[in-house]
């Protein structure tokens, strides 16, 4: 099973449950999920992966030219969901991988049930009406800033992204999920999150799709939330009482309990 070995596939919970498949964002792993897993895996067929250039992800399978694209990774994601042959599962997709969901969907929806997109943006620049959060002026500098010292640029913007200033732990915990990524692999993927536009992908999303927004969330703001759940035809948003990007570190209860709640009932509501 190629992607099997090349993504690291790790599977938790009873194959007859639900599956639900879990796509880190930037400068992450696998290990991103490690404090939902364990309840999650009670009631679903979980499965974590890495994305290319990720975790133990197979560094020969690396390209910087296919990679420069969203569409790279989501083609990747719909060869694994062939291999893995799970009926209607769940993709859960954090951040930048919100997109690659979406992505994959549209590509092969006869292989997708549901979407989770949790901290969505479908383009971080602002552009006309469009609210992103970012000029692009500000994303110039934050990708030259990563060029120029990738581990200086973790530990800077870690405490940005996560939020949770009284929680120095989360902020940690997303630090040394950047610090473990290749800097020239994430110099690529940074320029592939931040500079890419998948606004037109989400009218064509068809599956039921449930949008988790956080508080304060300074990557995705509340407008983008609102934007894609206005933008794709069947899509419920969620607001969150966890502050920051990543409510699976900052707030994994309440993470777990969202998904339960949309999810173990029969559909997306």
């Amino acid at each position: 099973m190629i992607m099997l070995r090349r993504h690291a596939v790790r599977h938790h919970g009873s194959p007859q449950a639900t599956p639900l498949v879990l796509v880190h964002g930037f400068g992450c792993d696998q290990t991103m999920w490690h404090h939902v897993v364990p309840a999650l895996a009670r009631d679903f067929h979980v499965v974590t992966l890495d994305l290319a250039g990720a975790g133990a992800a197979d560094p020969a399978a690396w390209d910087a030219q296919r990679y420069s694209r969203l569409e790279g990774y989501a083609e990747d994601l719909v060869s694994l969901l062939h291999e893995l042959g799970l009926r209607d599962p769940v993709l859960v997709g954090h951040s930048v991988s919100a997109m690659i969901v979406a992505h994959a969907q549209v590509m092969a929806p006869e292989l997708v049930g549901r979407l989770v997109m949790v901290g969505p943006s479908p383009r971080y620049v602002d552009e006309g009406d469009y609210v992103g959060g970012f000029t692009a002026p500000q994303v110039e500098e934050l990708l030259a800033s990563l060029s120029a010292n990738y581990v200086a640029w973790s530990h800077a913007m870690a405490p940005v992204i996560a939020g949770n200033p009284d929680r120095p732990e989360v902020q940690g915990e997303l630090a040394e999920a950047f610090c473990r990524m290749d800097p020239e692999i994430a110099e690529v993927f940074a320029r592939t999150t931040f500079l890419s536009d998948a606004r037109d992908v989400l009218p064509r999303v068809t599956a039921p799709t449930v949008i988790l927004q956080c508080a304060e969330d300074v990557i995705a703001p509340r407008e983008v939330g609102e934007y894609v759940a206005r933008t794709i035809p069947d899509a419920t948003l969620v607001l969150l009482r966890a502050p920051g990007h990543c409510p699976q570190l900052s707030d994994p209860e309440e993470t777990v309990a969202v998904l339960r709640d949309h999810l173990l009932a029969g559909g997306v509501r």
